[in-house]
């Protein structure tokens, strides 16, 4: 977690050329966190190769200490949301010299075979100790070889000692130079080749993975299609004016968010809300950037600017979350910091007490030590975990979960017990009036009347499915004067002079106003499922509006397949009463139910459950159930799509409100933490199985090198598997 000061300072970006490596971080979090108030205040996104600064220090000195690690900075816009060009390309400059090295190594080989008689009198050529059979000329074809391949290396190696913090770059670097001082010129020639082969392909795998995650999310037209009064014209979207019209041909992506004027046709609003079924759209519906249209002709009017898009938002909190490390990555990390010195330390070992003790020449374990220090470079261990992550977190994106950092997409893998709320949740969210019982000598329009006075700015869904209610029996109220709202309970206000008062049962209990009669009809509405909305004034109870809501249809089979994936308990937090909720549970079967819920009370059920339970997620709307959201050890806001205060509220937004998305997070959760295992662990077999090839001699330097590379390639495209969206 960032400090207070980190999240209070200004964020700034910078695109960083050179970050090809997490090992790089360490380098970057030294050289520029002293400068910016310490480490805490940076975050990295490896895989896009963009470090981010909660500071206010200037851009500038910050450019600046990060050129002198040999990498190189340019600031970015906030709103920046594709990925920049290259601040310099030298891919062709890389790729060029990696084939010069390679050349002149292969032409020193056949120089060196020819004058010792063949390719094995040339591979068993002696160093230290020995006749020296290389050649001038093979020697310094050798020479030009290794200058080509640690052609981007040295400066990075030669930072790294003056700093006296071994990175790849110094382990390669000694390597090849013990190699030469051994007198194996075609060994030396060789790693310097197959170092910078690992540095290319694994430049061209992360670029690979970037363009992957790049083409998940890049989902907008460039441009849209503007009215004009003398006829329509393209423009860029970041052109485009809020309240301008523009228009949609059939099976065009939709530029921007916007409210439909004039049309009817289907959209698929897969790319944003991972919905499988495409949404009829008519006059006043939204429609979402990056969806695409179906068989009909839409005019549309934007709603938002092109940076403010819902597709925008979630490019950005996608681009955020890969900064943020979750337990692994930050395990990795830690690992890494220790792992190099420590084999360093072991290869000085190597080097050092066998030939003390008699056991061999001091060049024979020279050059194992050698050996031990190309093994020690740990990249594909580190790259391993981010790339995963940024894979899953991309690949989630699409399947319309928003996941805000990679210790949330761990969390799903370990929930023991999982909170929903009820309404809009586990239930479909669309209230409709029922019944109405007006008491006291009041009428049923007078009590819509009072009800919709009081309730006009409520967000509740009891609020408004009153409200719609009213609306179709065209009721045009008194507006009320002085309105309180009481979270959790109801309103009070003026209505012509008079003070009423909206709310529900446990209101009407706190008020003391119930009586028998009343009590009794409570029961029996909400004994059948009803939630009651109480309408009174200082006197009496003016009547009761009972309303009713459905469960998903689902609902059942979502909370049983949670159950079959280990989730213990499932329980449901209302504000409803007890009878309401346990009708409506009856064909759901929660293992609990907890009723008459106020907002705080909520906050003390799921602090209940972690005590119980262990590790604990509350599924809500983002915005009524922020508190429990927010102590819950996960926040999942349901139907986030449009929605700025739901996708900035939980920890994870379902962009739909498709409930089967939870059980799919879970899996999803588990196939990303099953992916890092498998590579924290191929990678560390892969090391120790070359610590023993050392010390038993049967390793040399290149087949170490070859052995690195491979594994950052096989880690990095089994990390990438999860850039499949699965069901």
């Amino acid at each position: 977690m960032k400090s207070d000061e980190a999240m209070s300072a200004q964020r700034i970006r910078f695109k960083i050329h050179g970050l090809d490596c997490a090992q790089e971080v360490t380098v970057l979090r030294r050289a520029v966190g002293p400068l910016v108030g310490g480490e805490e205040m940076l975050s990295f996104d490896v895989l896009a190769g963009i470090m981010i600064v909660h500071s206010d220090q200037r851009a500038a000195e910050i450019i600046a200490a990060v050129a002198r690690t040999g990498m190189s900075a340019a600031l970015l816009s906030e709103t920046t949301l594709a990925e920049p060009p290259p601040i310099r390309d030298d891919r062709r400059a890389r790729n060029t010299f990696t084939m010069l090295s390679g050349s002149f190594t292969l032409g020193g080989f056949v120089v060196h075979a020819m004058a010792a008689g063949g390719i094995g009198p040339a591979l068993g050529s002696e160093g230290l100790g020995g006749a020296v059979t290389v050649p001038p000329v093979a020697m310094g074809l050798y020479a030009v070889g290794i200058l080509c391949g640690v052609r981007f290396v040295l400066r990075k190696a030669w930072l790294s000692l003056v700093r006296l913090r071994p990175d790849m770059n110094l382990l390669m670097t000694v390597a090849i130079m013990g190699a030469i001082a051994l007198g194996e010129w075609f060994e030396a020639a060789t790693v310097a080749f197959l170092f910078a082969v690992s540095l290319t392909l694994e430049a061209w795998s992360i670029g690979r993975a970037r363009r992957a995650v790049a083409a998940l999310l890049d989902l907008s037209p460039p441009t849209a299609r503007i009215k004009k009064p003398d006829g329509e014209a393209q423009v860029p979207i970041a052109q485009v004016a809020v309240g301008t019209i523009f228009t949609l041909n059939p099976g065009e992506r939709v530029p921007l968010d916007g409210v439909v004027t004039a049309g009817v046709s289907s959209i698929n609003q897969a790319p944003i809300t991972g919905e499988s079924l495409p949404v009829l759209k008519e006059v006043g519906a939204e429609v979402f950037a990056g969806s695409i249209n179906g068989d009909g002709a839409l005019e549309v009017r934007t709603a938002r600017a092109a940076g403010d898009s819902t597709l925008a938002r979630i490019i950005r909190l996608v681009r955020d979350a890969q900064a943020q490390r979750g337990e692994a990555e930050q395990w990795v990390e830690a690992f890494a910091l220790r792992y190099t010195p420590a084999v360093m330390l072991l290869a000085l070992a190597f080097f050092v007490l066998p030939p003390l003790f008699g056991f061999g020449s001091w060049g024979e374990w020279f050059y194992r030590s050698l050996v031990l220090l190309v093994i020690a470079c740990p990249c594909a261990l580190v790259i391993s975990t981010p790339v995963t992550v940024v894979a899953a977190l991309a690949s989630a994106a699409r399947a319309g979960v928003l996941v805000k950092g990679g210790a949330h997409l761990e969390m799903p893998s370990r929930l023991k017990a999982i909170a929903f709320d009820k309404t809009g949740t586990v239930t479909e969210g669309r209230l409709e009036v029922a019944s109405i019982v007006a008491l006291n000598g009041h009428t049923e329009i007078e009590l819509l009347e009072r009800a919709v006075a009081l309730e006009a700015r409520s967000t509740h869904p009891l609020a408004r499915a009153v409200l719609s209610y009213a609306a179709t029996r065209g009721i045009v109220p008194e507006p009320a004067e002085g309105v309180a709202m009481l979270p959790g309970r109801g309103a009070t206000g003026s209505i012509g002079g008079r003070m009423f008062w909206v709310g529900s049962h446990r209101y009407l209990e706190e008020r003391a106003q119930e009586t028998p009669e009343v009590h009794a009809l409570l029961d029996r509405l909400s004994g059948s499922g009803h939630s009651v909305v109480v309408v009174g004034n200082d006197q009496h109870v003016c009547g009761l509006i009972a309303l009713a809501d459905r469960p998903r249809a689902d609902a059942r089979r979502i909370l049983d397949e949670l159950r079959g994936l280990g989730i213990r308990h499932l329980v449901m937090l209302t504000g409803d009463n007890r009878g309401t909720a346990e009708a409506l549970n009856q064909p759901l079967q929660f293992d609990e139910v907890r009723a008459e819920l106020l907002p705080e009370d909520k906050v003390g059920a799921i602090r209940g459950l972690k005590e119980r339970f262990g590790i604990v997620a509350m599924v809500g709307d983002g915005v009524n159930d922020s508190p429990a959201l927010a102590t819950a050890d996960l926040g999942i806001a349901m139907g986030a799509a449009g929605s700025d205060a739901a996708i900035e509220t939980a920890d994870i937004a379902l962009m739909s409100d498709n409930l089967s998305r939870i059980p799919w997070l879970v899996r999803h959760s588990r196939r990303t933490v099953a992916v890092i295992r498998q590579n924290i662990g191929f990678s560390l077999v892969v090391k120790l199985v070359f610590v023993a090839l050392a010390f038993s001699g049967r390793a040399t330097l290149w087949s170490a090198v070859a052995a690195d590379m491979g594994a950052s390639l096989l880690v990095i495209f089994n990390a990438l598997r999860l850039l499949r969206v699965r069901s």
